[in-house]
């Protein structure tokens, strides 16, 4: 039997952990070659773990805010795989868990948050664009802080709204190419959101609440099926939208 991603390649940025590391292992799983990239030693972890259930994946040190470290990427997915089949850009700011209102954030957060998330989806768009078929995939994770805003993370929902309005530009520009593009937000337990339960104990129990499915989605058997799914063959006339993965959370979008 063969996966739906089976031979395919698919680099996914800030695979070290959490959702990025999910992606890694579901991909994998599907059959998908992975090139798993990140700034830090974890994303080697990353690489292990796939090899560790049978899967094929590579390590790059991989730092999205410069170019050429991108270019580097996706130039080592072509001579390890002979080809570069999707790129899942899920890197954000190291500082993405801090809670802060505009009026704390100082101007190096807030360039962070641009430099990862922005000019990282930008670098990775500019490297892979040439060497995606049609067919190709291009996926930009968004947040619902996106969808909704947060008091407590506007440097974050700013740059993940952002990446919203690219894709669908992206998905304009690239569509006669055979190249979709798409976000996905998804509503996860990671160290972000581990972060906000610790700020605010009564946060959990009022998710728990208002998502109808009552309990927020784990990375590897919630979200990262939605996301092989969107890197499939039964994806491919959906492109230019935001695909959200919530528990039903967001029932009005």
């Amino acid at each position: 039997m063969t996966g739906p991603l089976d031979g395919r390649v698919v680099l996914v940025t800030g695979s070290g952990a959490g959702i990025g590391r999910a992606l890694c292992l579901a991909c994998a799983d599907a059959g998908a070659h992975v090139v798993a990239t990140g700034p830090g030693d974890n994303g080697q972890e990353t690489a292990a773990l796939v090899a560790a259930r049978g899967g094929s994946a590579i390590f790059v040190r991989t730092d999205v805010v410069v170019a050429a470290q991108v270019e580097h990427a996706v130039a080592t997915a072509l001579d390890s795989f002979g080809r570069l089949d999707a790129v899942v850009h899920n890197a954000t700011s190291r500082l993405s868990s801090r809670l802060e209102a505009i009026d704390d954030i100082d101007d190096d957060t807030w360039a962070d948050h641009l430099a990862v998330s922005l000019r990282g989806a930008y670098h990775c768009a500019r490297s892979a664009r040439p060497h995606l078929p049609a067919g190709g995939r291009f996926l930009l994770m968004t947040s619902p802080a996106a969808l909704e805003g947060s008091v407590a993370l506007p440097a974050y929902s700013a740059v993940k709204g952002a990446l919203r309005g690219m894709a669908k530009c992206l998905a304009v520009e690239w569509g006669p190419l055979g190249i979709t593009v798409n976000c996905l937000s998804p509503l996860a337990q990671t160290s972000a959101l581990d972060n906000a339960y610790r700020e605010n104990p009564a946060l959990e129990p009022r998710l728990r609440r208002v998502v109808p499915l009552g309990r927020v989605g784990h990375p590897e058997d919630d979200i990262a099926p939605a996301v092989v799914y969107l890197l499939s063959d039964g994806a491919r006339y959906i492109t230019g939208q935001t695909i959200v993965v919530d528990g039903g959370r967001f029932t009005g979008l």
